[in-house]
């Protein structure tokens, strides 16, 4: 008699992302810590949240999130864990230590005295002050006497917590079989590069990856760069992507063959619209929803490659150098809202933020009733989930996904 074990292997696959609407299969996420308990009224502004969050709730909300994806078989990778599977390389931990402990702004003493401290700890102990941030009252006691410290109120950061990192797509994106580490604008984000980066470097699913663009290089966010198709990358130049980082990302992705034409769409410089997903994004391999208040005003210069040069022309409307690079017809429209007065409100509720799980499958706020409602009518598929709590630092379930992995598409004939 014969006994035949059969084991069952979970398949992992290489990450590669080459739209915005291929069927997700591994996406990167950040359950929401104690770095919010850390805001107040006081700081909030200069952390970039219009409101305190309740983060319980807000843990409940993208706990909801997380099981709408797996749900529907996607992977979902916690930047906690894996930031803590990283820091085990001590060379993630030494180059850690050196992103937190700004000894300009801590002196020397105890600049020193805080990298002993965090030398001693383990990896999740290490990636909870990464994340969450340390006060002058939270530092390791030390012999003698700081200025330093006694200027300080025992609440004031001395490492400064990243509650936006509850936001993993604007930090990093993934364009072909290259991971592109954003230059965040804005300095309450800036260290949040330096996370992402490590765990690209040193932790094990990545140790393959090659890099397409560098946090060192000009300011490019994750929230301003849409995977039109196969080869076409849109880069929203506002707010927080400046023209120099959207060249030096076009000339990136051009040197390593990953897209034949890049489209800089200029967008309005204002909270309400920081990053091109907040006016537009991809719900099906040919229609996007949209802000209708910019539909026609909304333009492009298009970028492709020359040899060792750049071709730029433009700009001409968003929509039309859009298909034009696609290959399509036209793209199909989705306004938000019925009218403009609920357009206006359910663009600042990020109506538009939607993530694509496959081309016409969308998760979406649930209080954005009527764009949602819109979606429908236009044959998507509408994944409502709850986003009252983490809504609260401007960003929908795009701004809150890293697409790691997804299924290429065929062509659209």
């Amino acid at each position: 008699m014969f006994c035949v074990v059969v084991a069952t292997l979970r398949i992992v696959t290489e990450p590669h992302v080459q739209s915005e609407v291929g069927p997700l299969h591994a996406v990167l996420l950040h359950r929401p810590g104690t770095e919010l308990k850390r805001l107040t009224p006081r700081n909030n502004d200069q952390l970039l949240f219009d409101a305190i969050p309740w983060v319980d709730r807000a843990q409940e909300e993208h706990d909801a999130f997380a099981e709408v994806l797996r749900g529907r078989g996607v992977e979902v990778l916690l930047l906690r864990d894996v930031l803590t599977d990283a820091l085990q390389d001590s060379r993630a931990r030494a180059a850690a230590v050196l992103s937190g402990v700004d000894e300009l702004r801590l002196g020397s003493d105890i600049a020193d005295t805080l990298r002993s401290h965090l030398s001693t700890v383990d990896e999740a102990a290490l990636a909870e002050i990464l994340i969450a941030g340390m006060t002058f009252e939270e530092l390791p006691a030390a012999e003698g006497q700081s200025l330093v410290r006694r200027m300080h109120q025992p609440h004031d950061f001395a490492i400064e917590p990243l509650p936006n990192l509850l936001f993993t797509r604007d930090s990093s994106v993934w364009v072909g079989d290259r991971v592109a580490i954003a230059a965040l604008a804005m300095p309450a984000r800036r260290r949040e590069s330096a996370l992402t980066d490590l765990i690209y470097a040193y932790h094990p699913r990545f140790s393959h990856s090659a890099r397409a663009y560098g946090a060192h290089s000009a300011p490019v966010e994750g929230g301003d760069v849409l995977l039109l198709a196969p080869g076409v990358v849109a880069i929203g130049v506002g707010e927080r992507t400046t023209p120099a980082g959207a060249e030096s990302f076009a000339r990136s992705v051009f040197a390593d063959d990953l897209a034949h034409t890049v489209l800089a769409v200029p967008i309005e410089q204002a909270r309400a619209s920081m990053h091109l997903d907040t006016v537009c994004t991809m719900v099906d391999r040919d229609a996007v929803v949209m802000y209708p208040a910019i539909q026609h005003s909304l333009r492009a210069y298009t970028l492709r490659p020359a040899g060792d040069e750049l071709k730029v022309s433009g700009p001409t409307p968003f929509l039309t150098a859009a298909a034009e690079a696609m290959e399509i017809d036209h793209l199909r429209v989705i306004d938000t809202g019925l009218d403009p007065v609920t357009a206006e409100r359910e663009q600042w509720e990020d109506g538009n933020n939607t993530l694509a799980l496959a081309p016409g499958v969308v998760v979406a706020y649930e209080r954005n009733a009527e764009t949602n409602a819109r979606l429908e009518e236009a044959g998507i598929e509408v994944l409502r989930i709850s986003g009252s709590e983490l809504g609260s630092g401007r960003g929908g379930p795009r701004c809150m996904s890293c697409p790691i992995t997804r299924a290429p598409l065929p062509a659209i004939t």
